[in-house]
């Protein structure tokens, strides 16, 4: 039997899973929860997104989301903006506040990447990003397939 921090599945998570431990050893002077900063970096590249959309790609709760949003705006680093056709909806952006913080998560990522991939060479680096593209992008469209597929069996 597979030795199980040999298997892909288990090392990718592990290292993850390190990867945030590490993160938030390193980010918490920024007072912020690992929710609260995931939020906020999910809505830095999704300004203006609803909030149902936001909980869809960090896997939460809508009602999870809600409290972290509610922290957020509390603390002036984002604002629920009610949608111009729809008052059933709120987009979601952020405030001028929030920027220097996102300039200091930036950093603090970046030294843990460091952290993560010293004696690791550059040429290496650029095959581990294009490999684990590639295996990304390999399992989002076996999901999709799989989704269709499955359509067609219920249909």
């Amino acid at each position: 039997m597979d030795n199980p921090e040999r298997t892909l599945g288990f090392l990718l998570h592990d290292v993850a899973r390190l990867l945030r431990k590490r993160f938030e050893q390193n980010a918490r002077d920024l007072g912020l929860t690992r929710a609260q900063w995931q939020v906020l970096a999910h809505l830095a590249r999704n300004e203006g997104i609803h909030q149902g959309g936001l909980a869809e790609i960090l896997e939460l709760e809508p009602i999870s989301l809600g409290r972290i949003l509610d922290r957020l705006q509390a603390a002036g680093l984002a604002e629920r903006r009610p949608h111009p056709k729809d008052r059933r909806v709120w987009l979601l952006y952020l405030r001028p506040k929030a920027h220097p913080v996102l300039e200091k998560m930036r950093a603090i990522g970046a030294a843990t990447r460091a952290e993560a991939l010293a004696g690791v060479p550059e040429a290496e680096r650029e095959q581990l990003i294009h490999i684990l593209t590639t295996m990304k992008e390999n399992l989002i469209a076996a999901s999709a397939n799989g989704t269709a597929e499955k359509v067609a069996r219920l249909g």
